[in-house]
């Protein structure tokens, strides 16, 4: 018989012990995401996957903030995070440190999920945009390339956090 496993049994870490970890060479832009709890969300996928920081940007809000925490469960004490103002500042500060920046979104030349593999940088930050409006075409042109998610349904776009979650899952995937 299978058992589920208990909290107790899942041996977590502490905060502390989180932060000691080496984390993935993987970085999230949040460019003017409306929905705290896509934040929140995004945090806590960012833990769950040892992601090193999260940039927030534009109208993003940042923690402490109690819709944030409803998501994120705590990941806003784990996860490094910074705030900019300008997304391609942001951006452009990334590149200089050595990171590969990849839009995800939908565009004339992109690059599919199933081939991030092949694209594989050491470094490489994500950069998730607005709910409506998607990542700015100032960021897309910064891009080295953007990424999108295969769809096969009526719907042609994902909710941002869990176009996050599918894309780190990979990316991360790609260095394990």
């Amino acid at each position: 018989m299978n058992r589920k496993l208990k909290t107790k049994d899942l041996n977590r870490l502490n905060v502390e012990e989180f932060h000691e970890l080496d984390k993935f060479p993987i970085v999230v832009v949040l460019d003017s995401i409306r929905s705290l709890h896509n934040v929140g969300s995004i945090f806590r996928t960012s833990d769950a996957l040892k992601i090193e920081k999260v940039v927030l940007c534009g109208l993003t809000a940042c923690p402490p903030h109690k819709e944030i925490h409803k998501t994120a469960l705590g990941a806003t004490e784990t996860v490094k995070w910074e705030y900019h103002a300008d997304v391609l500042i942001a951006v452009k500060n990334l590149k200089k440190e050595g990171f590969a920046i990849i839009s995800a979104e939908q565009a004339e030349k992109t690059v599919m999920l199933q081939d991030l593999h092949k694209k594989s940088h050491s470094k490489m930050a994500f950069v998730f945009g607005n709910e409506v409006f998607g990542v700015n075409q100032e960021v897309i042109s910064a891009s080295d390339f953007v990424l999108e998610i295969p769809q096969f349904g009526t719907k042609h776009s994902f909710n941002v956090a869990v176009s996050a979650g599918v894309i780190l899952w990979e990316a991360v995937k790609a260095k394990l």
